[in-house]
């Protein structure tokens, strides 16, 4: 490597060191402002001209926007009317009605993961909150439960919610991974879920199994369980007389939505975008119906028709009116715009860093160490999530760094590349971010038992999805 790579490098360690600086100082610079901010000072400090520095920027924030943005927006709407119609209250409640205790964590936890394919993580925790604190309140009833029953249940449900938050679109960080590494939507889908499956199992029910015996007292507030679940009523009578019944609905909630149609507006984005693979793989794309799935299964296109039926439901199916569900859905975009803003700031950062010369010295100095690019994306997302306390920031900033690595991207790697950077934001999650506290406070945690919980399974969905990731690798 000559004098001028070394020099890039360098200006690059400043910059990411600038970056979470800017952060995690007294100042508290919002991760957007930070990011352009170590954009422009990168650029400057690499040489690129002035006049090409602005450009970079502009064409690096509106380039991934473009990409992401309107998905993005979509995907929070769509979530908030599964929400508000009571789909995903439906789907939950249908899979852990009259099953046997011992059933409940994995019930729990595949509830989470269907109910997490369109929603973020703190959105899907609070909407699963009512049934895991149902649940677990019947089941203290019932007694002869190990420990904490809120741990055994919570414990699947953070594993799922956060596996698919980090690791598979149409989610903003894997979708901004995948758009920046040029990965295959399908292909990305496809090794997601079989990444997904084991690591939310042994993160989730497998881990609760351990860790609920060892937080017997974790119980949130008693008029937070009377808030999310109702008042105490008797149990209801089971079929077999061994299980644990939801219960009935609390007073209020909407339960007008038949559960295959709730399922249904759940997955519909998911099946087009797996259908578009399939017609790319065994179709010919200029036929009328090739051509068909190809467009459908486009992620805008995919968003916007699980909206459509989405909405069709909430309004039809559950009675809203529509100032009703124009103002919920207004109010479901307040949440994103931070996130968007932060997603355009990484796509600024990334092109300054491909614009500069420095994505050309990261790959050089790569390819002499030999290290693994899977596991360079996985750490450096680890690391700065850990540091700036935002999962995007860390996936938005990997994946600039790692993208000159794998050239004009596509392929398995790209796919693995997309999981792993996905993975990696997810590890070590404290007290510097914001899913933690929701965790600590809705279960009625101290501290050392939220880390014991949140922490120490967001770690460990990172841990196996790196390790799924780096074993599917293999056939690359």
């Amino acid at each position: 490597m000559t004098a001028h790579t070394w020099w890039l490098l360098l200006i690059l360690t400043v910059a990411i060191a600038a970056l979470i600086y800017l952060i995690n100082s007294r100042l508290r610079v919002h991760p957007f402002v930070a990011l352009i901010l170590v954009s422009v000072g990168t650029g400057i400090a690499a040489g690129e001209p002035a006049a090409k520095l602005a450009g970079s920027i502009e064409e690096g924030a509106g380039g991934t926007l473009g990409d992401v943005g309107v998905t993005l927006a979509l995907g929070a709407m769509l979530g908030r009317l599964l929400s508000d119609s009571g789909a995903t209250d439906t789907i939950a409640r249908a899979l852990v009605a009259r099953a046997e205790p011992r059933r409940l964590p994995w019930l729990v936890g595949a509830a989470a993961f269907v109910i997490g394919v369109p929603m973020f993580f703190e959105v899907g925790l609070i909407v699963l909150l009512p049934l895991i604190f149902s649940v677990a309140r019947r089941m203290e009833s019932h007694g002869g439960t190990k420990g904490s029953p809120y741990v055994l249940l919570g414990v699947p449900a953070i594993a799922s919610l956060s596996t698919l938050h980090g690791m598979l679109p149409p989610h903003p960080g894997p979708l901004t991974a995948m758009t920046g590494l040029h990965a295959d939507l399908g292909l990305t889908l496809g090794v997601g879920i079989v990444c997904a499956v084991p690591t939310v199992i042994l993160a989730g029910p497998v881990y609760a199994r351990w860790i609920a015996p060892r937080l017997p007292d974790v119980a949130p507030d008693a008029e937070l369980v009377a808030q999310f679940a109702g008042a105490e009523r008797q149990p209801a009578a089971t079929g077999s007389g061994s299980g644990v019944q939801a219960g009935t609905d609390t007073p209020g909630r909407r339960t007008g939505v038949p559960t295959g149609l709730a399922v249904a507006a759940v997955l519909v984005p998911v099946v087009l975008m797996l259908l578009r693979t399939l017609a790319e793989t065994v179709l010919d794309e200029s036929s009328g119906l090739g051509a068909a799935l190809v467009f459908a299964g486009e992620p805008l296109v995919a968003m916007l028709a699980g909206f459509v039926f989405a909405f069709g439901v909430t309004v039809f199916g559950s009675g809203r009116s529509g100032d009703e569900t124009r103002a919920s859905l207004t109010d479901s975009l307040k949440s994103i715009a931070a996130i968007l803003l932060i997603i355009g700031g990484g796509g600024a950062f990334k092109q300054v860093l491909q614009d500069s010369g420095i994505g050309d010295a990261i790959a050089s100095a790569a390819e002499g160490a030999h290290i693994n690019v899977i596991l360079l994306g996985w750490l450096i997302a680890l690391l700065l999530s850990l540091t700036t306390g935002s999962a995007t920031v860390g996936i938005v900033s990997a994946t600039g760094i790692v993208a000159p690595l794998i050239g004009d991207g596509g392929g398995l790697e790209a796919s693995l590349l997309v999981v792993a950077i996905g993975a990696g934001s997810l590890g070590l999650n404290y007290v510097n971010h914001a899913g933690f506290w929701l965790v600590k406070e809705s279960f009625g945690m101290d501290l050392s038992q939220a880390t014991k919980t949140q922490t120490v399974v967001q770690t460990l969905v990172s841990v196996f999805g790196l390790a799924m990731a780096l074993l599917l690798s293999v056939f690359a």
